[in-house]
């Protein structure tokens, strides 16, 4: 059975009418998100309802949702990860790394260095057959190289996806491709996107030129799971690209 599969940070849901019309035109089975926020209350930005936005607008059957932090700035908004799915989800748990879930408050830019961060885990059935679905955004730094947290961060990944058979690992890893952190990772499963992206930034909304030739978004399988086709479209969604892929198993 063939299964498309996408990943896109979603910006806080900024371009939001324009990501959701863009996963409507691909028609996938299974997408993985991050900077997903979820508030139901009235009065707040539609961008703060982009969970239930997208499950009345897509029409998945399925959904998780593996919050993160409380985001103060932005009126004490959840945000984290997502995945929404055509095949049952079963919630399996939330790994975080090094800062535990609890309130969020950015006064610079640095002090994103200092989110909590973590690592979404869900089962889905396909008939017979289960995929173990990983959904992440790395910890932050000023640059995309390795360090202490990044480095224990992947062996946090390792412990979890090592015994587990189909996984699909995605996510805004906040690293190079090019590190320990990303090698260590590539032992247990396949980089789809292996030396193919140039940056995986939209630099229709990017001022620093840097961004241009930095990847951060990386997808993974495991060595069993055939790649039938794989491609990063460039559309303006997000700050982001979404990446897609088509496999069986």
């Amino acid at each position: 059975m063939k299964i498309k599969f996408i990943n896109l940070n979603i910006w806080q849901g900024r371009l939001l009418e324009e990501a959701i019309e863009f996963i409507k035109s691909q028609k996938p089975d299974i997408v993985s998100l991050q900077e997903v926020y979820n508030k139901n209350n009235h009065g707040t930005e539609k961008r703060h309802k982009t969970f239930e936005i997208f499950k009345k607008e897509l029409n998945f059957l399925y959904t998780s949702f593996a919050p993160a932090f409380i985001h103060v700035n932005e009126g004490k908004t959840l945000q984290g990860n997502a995945i929404f799915s055509n095949f049952s989800i079963i919630p399996e748990e939330i790994i975080f790394y090094d800062i535990p879930f609890g309130d969020f408050y950015m006064r610079t830019w640095k002090d994103s260095r200092f989110v909590p961060r973590n690592l979404q885990h869900v089962v889905i059935k396909i008939d017979d057959k289960k995929i173990n679905v990983f959904n992440t955004q790395g910890i932050w730094g000023t640059d995309g190289k390795d360090n202490r947290r990044r480095l224990a961060m992947s062996r946090t990944i390792i412990d979890k996806i090592k015994n587990k058979q189909n996984v699909v690992l995605s996510g805004d890893f906040n690293v190079s491709p090019n590190t320990k952190t990303v090698g260590n990772i590539e032992k247990y499963l396949n980089n789809v996107f292996k030396d193919e992206l140039i940056t995986s930034f939209n630099m229709r909304r990017k001022d620093n030129p840097g961004y241009a030739s930095a990847i951060v978004d990386m997808v993974f399988m495991s060595k069993n799971i055939k790649v039938l086709d794989h491609f990063c479209p460039q559309v303006d969604v997000s700050d982001h690209l979404p990446l897609v892929c088509v496999f069986e198993i």
